[in-house]
């Protein structure tokens, strides 16, 4: 029994050097050195990693663009309540890539990343309230859900720069979403 734990130990001690090292490489855009670090430390059941292989397949870095590649990844790391992962998942959903489209699962996986303040999954969600897709239409939970995104620590003023940009190039989206939240 002891000596299983020291194994689950080293693994799980190797699954974060991998995923650091990865993750260097791969803040340096060094995508092609990254790839396999991070798809060993993923294997390893490295939520961060599996994330970040996802993005790999998704954008094509280090390796070649697989959107059905990419969604498995996203969701084994968003299944272990990584919450930018949950994003991925419900933004895979809502258009489609790599599985099927389905709104309704899109919408409960923004709902499980804004519950953990990501600004991105707040944002969605706020739309999919203000548009009803995927969930009844509802202007008060929209407004509510705007407004943590582009008052979030972690990327709201990102987002509300975006918003701005888009409403600036007649998004008419963009527009709507910046008159209701009073910005």
């Amino acid at each position: 029994m002891l000596m299983a734990l020291i194994s689950l130990t080293a693994s799980a001690q190797s699954a974060d050097k991998l995923y650091e090292e990865g993750k260097k490489l791969y803040d340096a855009e060094n995508y092609t050195e990254a790839f396999p670090k991070l798809k060993a430390a993923a294997e390893k059941g490295h939520k961060k990693a599996q994330y970040r292989l996802g993005r790999c397949y998704d954008k094509g870095r280090g390796t070649a663009e697989n959107d059905k590649l990419a969604f498995q990844w996203y969701e084994k790391s968003a299944k272990q309540g990584y919450a930018k992962a949950q994003y991925q998942v419900g933004d895979c959903y809502k258009d489609g890539d790599g599985v099927e489209k389905d709104r309704k699962k899109a919408v409960e996986w923004f709902k499980k990343a804004a519950a953990q303040e990501n600004a991105e999954g707040e944002l969605a969600l706020g739309k999919a309230y203000l548009k009803g897709k995927g969930i009844a239409a509802d202007k008060a939970q929209a407004k509510k859900w705007l407004k943590r995104a582009v008052n979030n620590e972690k990327g709201g003023k990102e987002i509300l720069a975006e918003l701005r940009k888009e409403a600036a190039d007649g998004d008419e989206d963009a527009k709507a979403i910046l008159t209701l939240i009073g910005k």
